[in-house]
């Protein structure tokens, strides 16, 4: 299948995987930055824009809710960052064409990529429903008591912990290298899914790893009052084209301009 287009019935229904080593996901950090130091317009354009919109969101949560609120929305960014990111995988494709990649031609192919990237987001917000009727059941556990014991709190925090995280899991599984393909390919969003489940799947310990980093990065994010996600979401969006590219051998694929 490598290296020419295949016709569409003879596609298979994942793309192959390549196994990857240990130092992956810090080579791809690295060429992430490279990207964003290339077209630093552009990719800051795309920070901010995340920045704003997570400043929105957490304002809305503040003004209208509560702190729980709030803390939901945050722990909900797993679930839409890597579609704000579409356009920052347009940027590092034209990088590595050697090309310039301008903002107005960049949200041009995020926009003809909308379609799959909505089928995709309604996967997302299936799982993210069901991540929420399981958050509701977690508050089982918390405390009875007016002034519960600091035992009790962390029980209940292990456990809601632990529930977030399986849902966190999915989706990053989902989403490691799905919407990437999607810009890359001509091909469907159910198929960009299962191949990005099945990469992760069969490169679990350092996917782990990558999966640890963005969460430092976007922790960076949030310790800076949201600043800095203008820089850190344009690395890990640049990082994780490289970490398709690396990982997922499309090339059966017809590609896209």
């Amino acid at each position: 299948m490598s290296g020419q287009n295949l016709p569409s019935e003879m596609l298979p229904f994942v793309a192959p995987c390549r196994a990857l080593d240990a130092g992956a996901p810090l080579r791809w950090l690295r060429l992430g930055w490279r990207d964003l130091i290339a077209a630093p317009r552009q990719s800051l354009a795309f920070g901010l824009g995340i920045a704003a919109l997570s400043a929105l969101v957490s304002g809305i949560a503040l003004r209208f809710g509560t702190g729980w609120l709030l803390l939901v929305l945050l722990s909900g960014f797993v679930f839409v960052a890597p579609v704000l990111a579409m356009g920052l995988y347009v940027i590092s494709a034209a990088v590595e064409r050697r090309t310039v990649p301008s903002l107005g031609g960049c949200l041009a192919a995020a926009r003809r990529d909308l379609g799959d990237a909505l089928v995709y987001s309604l996967i997302l917000m299936v799982i993210c429903l069901v991540w929420v009727r399981a958050g509701s059941a977690v508050e089982i556990f918390f405390p009875e008591q007016a002034v519960p014991t600091r035992l009790e709190l962390l029980t209940f925090l292990a456990i809601g912990s632990a529930v977030g995280s399986v849902f966190a899991l999915v989706a990053f599984a989902a989403s490691a290298f799905s919407l990437p393909m999607l810009v890359d390919r001509r091909t469907d969003a159910i198929t960009a899914v299962v191949t990005s489940v099945n990469a992760v799947l069969r490169n679990k310990r350092v996917m782990l790893l990558w999966a640890l980093l963005i969460v430092v990065s976007v922790a960076i994010g949030f310790a800076t009052a949201l600043v800095g996600l203008a820089i850190t979401m344009p690395v890990i969006g640049h990082a994780t084209w490289h970490a398709y590219r690396e990982t997922i051998d499309a090339s059966g694929w017809p590609g896209k301009p």
